[in-house]
């Protein structure tokens, strides 16, 4: 239902209420990245529409050799070629089926490159479980974490060539911010719109569904994943990603943004 109950308003339904009772809409983006929609948001709502640039993470905590209890992963990162590492996360609140998970698994597998996977779990006895086997057989080349690990810091190592992402709006920007080319399965909610957008854009690939029941399957995962990183047709993303590190990346811009919503919201 749209309303959901009387108990449970629907998320979609509350969002919708709250922006017909605002005076003012703040949006998480940059008139560099999308000032088409931008404008068209304004005249929709018939208010004003500011964007906060992307916030990106400051460079003070990028820097610095600060790994904290995750030294293990920076070890394993190090050993790795210049580019050659695919890093996987989903998100805390991405839910694959048991088909899904193994279909990503078996395409980790099948690409043959080195990847560092982070796979969050609810510890659930409904937890969708890893192929029978699948981490003795990729131990040699790939890590599956099942804890919290520095996102931040993995995708500012100079070993990973790609992000295997859900299209998380913040997943998004802190690949962008290092350059790394992106790799797309959505999941839900505004996951789509997001990755069209970068498909748009050219700085994501988005990985091939069936379009009569849309799964995907372990060939599309590892053909989207070879390409990204490896491929001659895949050189666009790459090159793309790199130029789009200097907007992601320049927080100097962004904090712009968020001096400009400031100053109006002291003048208004």
């Amino acid at each position: 239902m749209i309303l959901g109950d009387d108990l449970h308003p629907n998320e979609f339904y509350r969002f919708r209420q709250t922006l017909k009772g605002c005076n003012l809409i703040a949006v998480r983006s940059c008139g560099e990245l999308e000032s088409r929609w931008l404008n068209l948001l304004q005249e929709m709502h018939q208010k004003p529409v500011l964007p906060v640039g992307e916030l990106p993470t400051p460079i003070e905590e990028i820097e610095g050799d600060d790994w904290q209890s995750s030294g293990s992963i920076k070890e394993w990162l190090d050993e790795q070629k210049r580019g050659s590492v695919v890093y996987v996360a989903f998100g805390s609140e991405a839910t694959w089926s048991q088909e899904e998970l193994t279909e990503i698994a078996n395409g980790l597998e099948l690409s043959g490159l080195p990847f560092f996977w982070v796979l969050r779990t609810r510890q659930s006895p409904d937890d969708s479980k890893l192929p029978e086997g699948f981490e003795d057989r990729t131990k040699r080349r790939g890590v599956v974490w099942k804890e919290w690990a520095p996102q931040v810091k993995i995708l500012c190592h100079d070993s990973v060539g790609g992000f295997f992402t859900h299209s998380g709006w913040s997943s998004v920007v802190e690949g962008l911010q290092f350059g790394r080319p992106l790799v797309l399965l959505i999941c839900y909610n505004d996951q789509g719109l997001n990755a069209k957008l970068l498909q748009q854009k050219g700085a994501g690939y988005l990985v091939p569904r069936d379009e009569r029941d849309g799964r995907f399957t372990r060939d599309s995962v590892a053909d989207s994943l070879t390409t990204v990183v490896l491929g001659e047709e895949g050189e666009i993303y790459r090159i793309k990603a790199m130029e789009m590190k200097e907007l992601f990346g320049d927080t100097e811009k962004h904090d712009s943004y968020v001096h400009d919503l400031l100053g109006y919201l002291e003048t208004n």
